[in-house]
């Protein structure tokens, strides 16, 4: 203390009296520009934006889950406290005593709290990262006067293979407490979770090499090249020229625990985004495949435009596609339209909460993506389980949902069977066209997502589930209350929150991008060279209003692929629909100058019917007049043809809007 007290004056220390490893960090500390007189850390973040630090480090969490769960037994009357940071010294996990956990409050050793070096001075946490050695510092060796009653030893956890530090094990106590095997606990917590990381790191490299034996058959390829999370090569094959191609290194340009886009945007200048392929386990993203095809096909000397670069196409439609590294499985969803963004976000700011979720959207905008990115990692949220409400019969919804024991039924299976609701027990469960729910059914759901509490068909004993519940409609709910064949309390329960995905039409930003993403990815799944789109087919595209949204634009362009070995696509090759929509009647409706109220009118009914694929409900509600009033236009100005036959009751969809 006598030290530290001449140090802050800036007097002279005798040598001898500070180890030199903590007279370093004052000295750094200093230079910081840190207060000595600081009684407690700052908070770096909390609420939303702690949650999202924590999926940013879940890689790190789910590798310490299995220590923090038996360290809270360990140390609950030890009056020690275990902390887990990220690899800037941000506090993500705490076990141990109660007591202390509560006194390390008052100096804000909490999730959220901020224990770098660099705000907060000498500290074990700090140190043990300024110097990327473990790190034990006691009491009055601290830099800061209010954290000076704590002993606090640390040890940074490096990813496997790597100088890459991801956090830090801590354990920290007042004096009283202190064991002098402290810093050893935390020198093996440490490499414990190393060791959890590189047993999952050993079967993500094996999910790298079978990725690239389902590719090895292809022989239009240059080179093929593995690459792990950290962006260091797994596997090689080939030559690439410009590249170093040694095991373990890492592509130039590439930052480990980026998302895939921020990789296509930083690759060389001599590799292209389109040749790199994401490869994913369970459901996240643990690397990607480098394919470089030969100099004959798809090569940018021999074909500058045989596919368009994503990279440019973000710069031409700004930067509002690039996915962030935190946007977990959000990343995988293709965009850079406004249309996507607002949803997107949307999406996002749910998926941190366990409420129920709406997913509305008409067929083949990729509501299930939606659906999946919102849970995000199984490993972390629990089992991810779906169910099509409409593609079994109404008798067997009941046994798939909540399961049945033995005899319960005809063809009940003689052990019994647990149902959707159990096997999504701890994580989500997605129901997919909840509108098809028969309305005997609906009840049962209700009292299940009110009360957690499931029944199999045959049995009476109660069996407790947990579960989120995302459900996706391309129905109006609201239509369908009012026609008696959805319950209202139903639909309040089920829409505590709502996500509407947005149609294709409205994301004209987006075609181009989708269709080089599909041009790239189905090239490689059918070991088959991408294609060139030329103007002429581009602008054909463009114009096509899409009503089977992203799922109607990749068959087509597997189509493309499959039925050619031509480098650019002609424009005869595409179906009639596409070709028709260049000269449309919404189409001439559109350039037609207005000269009269009435004209005006008349195109506005138009464009909404034509946007609405010919359904005179939708475009009511988007011209914001009743129905009947639609009609009566619609016979006055002759737009007859453009109207979509309805059903028996003119408000049901047919069945192929129904059905995905």
């Amino acid at each position: 203390m006598a030290a530290w007290e001449r140090f802050v004056a800036g007097q002279e220390v005798v040598a001898g009296h500070v180890s030199k490893y903590v007279w370093s960090s004052w000295q750094r500390s200093r230079r910081h520009g840190v207060e000595p007189a600081k009684r407690l850390a700052p908070i770096a973040v909390a609420g939303d934006a702690l949650e999202q630090l924590r999926l940013r480090n879940q890689v790190l969490l789910a590798a310490a889950k299995g220590l923090f769960m038996t360290t809270a037994h360990l140390l609950a009357r030890s009056g020690s406290i275990m902390v887990l940071t990220d690899a800037h010294g941000v506090v993500l996990e705490m076990a141990g005593d109660h007591a202390t956990v509560d006194a390390a409050r008052e100096i804000r050793l909490i999730e959220g709290g901020n224990w770098n070096e660099g705000v907060i001075g000498t500290n074990g946490i700090g140190t043990a990262l300024a110097m990327r050695t473990p790190a034990q510092v006691h009491t009055g060796e601290h830099f800061c006067a209010g954290i000076k009653l704590w002993v606090c030893a640390a040890a940074p956890v490096f990813m496997p293979g790597t100088d890459q530090v991801l956090g830090v094990v801590d354990i920290s106590c007042p004096p009283t407490s202190y064991q002098v095997n402290n810093l050893a606990l935390a020198v093996a917590s440490a490499r414990q979770i190393e060791a959890v990381l590189a047993e999952r790191i050993g079967q993500e490299h094996r999910r790298l090499l079978e990725a690239c034996l389902q590719m090895s058959g292809r022989t239009d390829s240059q080179a093929l090249l593995a690459l792990d999370r950290n962006a260091c090569l797994v596997h090689s094959s080939g030559s690439a020229p410009g590249l170093e191609l040694r095991q373990g290194a890492r592509i130039a340009g590439l930052e480990p625990g980026h998302s895939i886009d921020d990789w296509a945007r930083r690759l060389p200048d001599n590799l292209r985004s389109e040749w790199l392929h994401p490869v994913t386990l369970n459901g996240a993203f643990i690397g990607g495949l480098l394919m470089v095809p030969k100099s004959s096909r798809a090569s940018p000397k021999s074909h500058p435009s045989a596919a368009v670069d994503l990279q440019n196409i973000r710069k031409e439609f700004g930067d509002s596609g690039q996915a962030p590294a935190d946007r977990g499985g959000f990343a995988k969803l293709v965009w850079s339209s406004q249309a996507m963004r607002a949803a997107i976000d949307r999406a996002q700011q749910v998926s941190v909460r366990r409420v129920p979720v709406l997913i509305q959207g008409e067929t083949g905008v990729g509501k299930e993506l939606f659906a999946r990115a919102i849970h995000g990692d199984d490993e972390r949220n629990g089992p991810f389980v779906t169910f099509n409400c409409g593609a079994t019969t109404k008798e067997l919804i009941g046994s798939e949902l909540f399961g049945h024991v033995r005899g319960a039924f005809t063809g009940a299976t003689n052990e019994g069977r647990a149902g959707r609701f159990e096997l999504a027990h701890g994580g989500t469960l997605c129901l997919d066209e909840i509108g098809e729910l028969p309305l005997d059914l609906q009840p049962v759901l209700l009292r299940v997502l009110e009360e957690g509490v499931i029944y199999r068909l045959g049995d009476g004993k109660p069996r407790h589930v947990n579960v989120r519940l995302l459900a996706m409609t391309n129905r109006d709910l609201l239509q369908e209350i009012e026609a008696g064949r959805f319950r209202r309390d139903l639909y309040h329960r089920i829409n505590v929150t709502r996500v509407r995905v947005p149609p294709l039409r409205e994301r004209e930003q987006d075609i181009e991008l989708l269709m080089e993403h599909f041009n790239f990815q189905l090239s490689l799944r059918h070991g088959v060279p991408v294609r060139q789109f030329g103007p002429d087919v581009r602008a054909a595209m463009l114009a096509y209003s899409w009503p089977g949204n992203v799922r109607e634009l990749r068959n087509l362009v597997e189509s493309l692929l499959l039925t050619s070995d031509q480098d650019a696509v002609q424009l005869s090759e595409l179906p009639e629909e596409i070709l028709a929509s260049t000269d449309s009647p919404a189409t001439a409706a559109q350039e037609t100058p207005v000269t009269s109220l009435e004209e005006g009118e008349r195109i506005a009914i138009a464009r909404a019917i034509k946007d609405c694929q010919g359904n005179l409900a939708k475009a009511a509600r988007a011209l914001g007049v009743s129905r009947s009033t639609l009609y009566r236009k619609v016979e006055r100005y002759r737009l007859e043809d453009l109207v979509r036959p309805s059903g028996a009751t003119g408000q049901r969809y047919p069945d192929s809007d129904r059905r995905s």
